[in-house]
């Protein structure tokens, strides 16, 4: 069951953006072609663009009652220490000079603020699926938590992303104290 779950979208305003750069863009560079090229080149940017701003789209942050799914990567509840909600400033320092480059990182430029979650339990597994486009294969790869002593997700509603985390901790632990 889902506990949370939120697409990291990119905004309207990057698509706007972005569709305006590349149609200047090509305008500098389809002067003096035939319309059939310059209609090409127009179709070529875009869909360059496009295809970015799509895959930046892409991952998704999700919390059910046993694991937290950040992007392809998988964390056990029971392996989750410390959360916190950070602001801008603590988030661009773990994104730069104090963060630890073994850190497990999900981060979109457009994002500025960021859950801390601390790996804490020593010998867990993680793990990150992979899915080949246009076949059944799904591929599963597998490290040891210890590997990235604390995830950096960034998120547009690090509270919400915390309450939901520690309430799943709490609802797993007390599920698994009645059942042993």
């Amino acid at each position: 069951m889902r506990v949370y779950h939120e697409r990291l979208r990119v905004p309207f305003s990057w698509w706007l953006l972005g569709l305006v750069t590349m149609l200047l863009l090509a305008t500098e560079v389809v002067a003096g072609y035939a319309w059939p090229i310059a209609v090409a080149i127009y179709v070529v940017l875009v869909g360059l663009v496009a295809a970015m701003l799509w895959s930046w789209s892409r991952p998704t942050v999700l919390v059910t009652e046993e694991e937290l799914r950040a992007g392809p990567a998988c964390l056990p509840l029971a392996a989750v220490g410390e959360v916190s909600a950070l602001d801008e400033a603590q988030t661009r320092s773990l994104r730069g000079p104090r963060g630890d480059p073994a850190a497990f990182l999900l981060l979109r430029p457009y994002l500025r603020q960021a859950v801390y979650i601390e790996v804490a339990t020593p010998g867990r597994q993680t793990r990150a699926h992979r899915r080949l486009r246009g076949f059944r294969l799904r591929a599963e790869m597998t490290r040891p938590a210890t590997d990235s002593p604390y995830w950096l997700v960034c998120t547009r509603h690090p509270a919400r992303l915390v309450a939901a985390i520690n309430g799943a901790r709490a609802t797993a632990q007390t599920d698994g104290a009645t059942m042993g």
